[in-house]
């Protein structure tokens, strides 16, 4: 019995150490299945490196319309929110006081003239002298200016546009009497306009007078605004070492308005050679960054197969969908840009390409 109860342990043992050794085998031989991923190439590209900013718009010329003199609005001529042009009148103050003391100044500048030119015939005669003749050409010549200062007078109660522009709101009514320097209606020009942003000192060497830019504003997510830098402040700012930048933009549909944010990107030389790839296609870890390139393999049974090796990089600006990749990447290679949370250093992989993530350098994604 001792004899058959050993050989019982000893045939179990065997049998659960082949068993063990069989499963081991199988182990072996399985392989999870490849996950599915999509692939770029990796590029050379030409990027045009910018200086972001937010700044604000300001009118090229911008004014609020006032009296000039005192006086009782008697006509509006525009209306709220319209384009004018120079020259055009928009408010015509009361002038019939002045108008009346014009024709008597005027009445008595033809007599004074008809009372010189008797005068010049008697100067003429010697009938007179010399004295009262320079007394009456000194008369006439008051007379004169009296007159004129009387026309500008009027003439400074018919209040015109100073520029061509877009009004505001008026804030005058008929009837209304006006003090000197009362308010009557913004105006201001639209095309070009002024933008201004401020940038740190460092970039003062990278910025010049006649270096392009674009704007763009959050009420206008589908439109920029191309310009130039036209002024760069002669100070920078003590207590934020900012330079203040001004530029000029085209505005023809007069879509930007004086006082709207803005944000600008200020246009630097070209830079060629950039290797750009999809920012999907980055792994983000606290001990670095890194990228899974596709490379030709072995599978389990000997087939060609496709695996990922773990690339660690150094990653520099972004534009867009687009991260520029310093170090740890080539021309031509082929890159993971999706997938990659799933991914482990040498798994198998099948590229699927037919729907791709985002990967433009100017993105337009469609509003919500």
């Amino acid at each position: 019995m001792l004899v058959l109860v050993a050989l019982f342990i000893a045939g179990l043992v065997a049998w659960t150490m082949r068993s063990i050794a069989k499963g081991k085998a199988m182990g072996a031989k399985f392989a999870p299945p490849p996950a599915a991923v999509t692939t770029v190439m990796v590029k050379a590209q030409t990027w045009q490196p910018v200086l972001r900013a937010v700044g604000s718009t300001r009118a090229v010329n911008g004014v609020i319309v006032s009296a000039d003199l005192a006086g009782m609005v008697a006509e509006i001529l525009f209306e709220s929110g319209t384009p004018v042009r120079k020259g055009e009148l928009l408010v015509r103050l009361d002038t019939k006081q002045e108008e009346a003391q014009l024709r008597s100044s005027e009445a008595k500048l033809v007599l004074a003239r008809s009372e010189i030119e008797r005068k010049r015939d008697l100067l003429a005669k010697k009938a007179i002298a010399q004295a009262e003749w320079d007394a009456a050409r000194s008369q006439l010549t008051q007379m004169e200016a009296g007159v004129a200062e009387m026309k500008a007078g009027v003439s400074r109660k018919r209040i015109a546009a100073p520029f061509d522009g877009l009004l505001g709101i008026r804030q005058v009514n008929v009837g209304q009497y006006l003090d000197r320097g009362a308010a009557i209606v913004p105006l201001h020009s639209m095309d070009p306009i002024y933008v201004e942003f401020a940038l740190p000192q460092q970039h003062l060497e990278t910025l010049a007078v006649g270096k392009k830019l674009r704007a763009s504003s959050a009420g206008l997510a589908s439109e920029t605004f191309e310009g130039e830098i036209t002024a760069i402040d002669s100070q920078v700012d003590a207590s934020t070492r900012n330079v203040t930048i001004q530029g000029t933009v085209a505005n023809p549909a007069h879509k930007l308005r004086p006082g709207m944010f803005v944000d600008i990107e200020v246009l630097l030389p070209e830079t060629p050679g950039v290797l750009a790839v999809p920012s999907s296609s980055i792994a983000y870890a606290p001990y670095g960054d890194s990228i899974y390139v596709v490379k030709e393999a072995s599978g389990p049974d000997g087939k060609p197969a496709r695996q990922v090796l773990q690339q660690f990089v150094k990653l520099g600006s972004k534009r867009g969908d687009q991260v520029a990749v310093l170090s740890g990447l080539k021309e031509g290679d082929e890159i993971v840009s999706s997938g990659v949370f799933k991914l482990r250093p040498g798994a198998a992989v099948q590229v699927d390409n037919s729907v791709q993530p985002g990967n433009e350098l100017l993105p337009t994604p469609v509003e919500s």
